[in-house]
């Protein structure tokens, strides 16, 4: 049996450009391997309901209709990458029933353990998702010090527009995670970070977390709409939503 990590983190954002703003709040991640069966505490659900539950309808595919780690293989083949020998989905968990994702990860490691794929799979509040493949050119494995480079195709922010880049960064270690995100549209962009130590999920670990941070992803959600109205108030431009692009995934 595989055990469940979990990452009692922290996210910062920092807005570039003319309107400035920033913010840094905590959070919880879960990390596994999205194919073995997993050692779950009593009130952790696997594809079943807990106070806390993980399932793969909701990563790998349209929100709600996943297929989990079978998508990744599915995608990785078309892209003419390598099969990965382990996959692992580092994503925040439902909370009584409940989930949203501004952004996961599909973590794909070679027989080695060396880190050979990452899919960030981003998702908007406006119910659309679209996921970005992050490899070095050459295939070779990714190192902390590697910046892997991705064009935007998909909307956002709507004070941001889709236009620019990404540049994604990963230092993805045994004891501690560290997730950095540049995005850059001329002189206006974004910095984005998930960073924290990664801990065996208990019972006693779960429920902390639910009593230091209430509600979940109802929370996140909460927290990217005040931020949107802070920024509205300093008199960023609002942008309406554009029609998401045809392809799942893009580099």
């Amino acid at each position: 049996m595989s055990r469940i990590d979990h990452i009692p983190g922290h996210t910062w954002h920092g807005r570039k450009g003319a309107i400035g703003n920033a913010f840094r709040y905590g959070v919880d991640y879960v990390l596994l391997d999205a194919e073995a069966d997993v050692a779950t505490p009593a009130l952790f659900g696997r594809n079943r309901a807990g106070l806390a539950s993980l399932w793969d309808i909701d990563h790998g595919g349209a929100p709600r209709h996943g297929r989990g780690a079978a998508w990744v293989r599915q995608v990785l083949d078309a892209h003419d990458l390598p099969a990965p020998a382990r996959i692992e989905l580092l994503a925040q968990p439902r909370v009584l029933g409940h989930v949203f994702n501004p952004v996961s990860f599909w973590i794909c490691r070679d027989e080695g353990g060396e880190l050979r794929v990452v899919i960030a799979e981003v998702t908007n509040t406006f119910g659309d998702r679209h996921s970005y493949l992050c490899h070095r050119d050459d295939l070779e494995p990714i190192t902390p010090h590697d910046r892997l480079e991705a064009s935007k195709i998909f909307h956002v922010s709507p004070f941001q527009r889709v236009a620019g880049g990404y540049r994604f960064r990963f230092d993805l270690r045994d004891d501690r995670i560290g997730i950095w995100i540049d995005f850059t549209d001329g002189s206006d962009g974004l910095t984005a970070t998930l960073t924290g130590p990664r801990r065996c999920l208990s019972t006693r670990g779960l429920l902390r977390a639910c009593l230091r941070r209430p509600l979940g992803s109802r929370r996140v959600l909460a927290l990217i709409h005040w931020q949107a109205l802070k920024l509205w108030w300093k008199g960023a431009r609002y942008r309406a939503r554009p029609a998401p692009p045809a392809q799942e995934t893009s580099r």
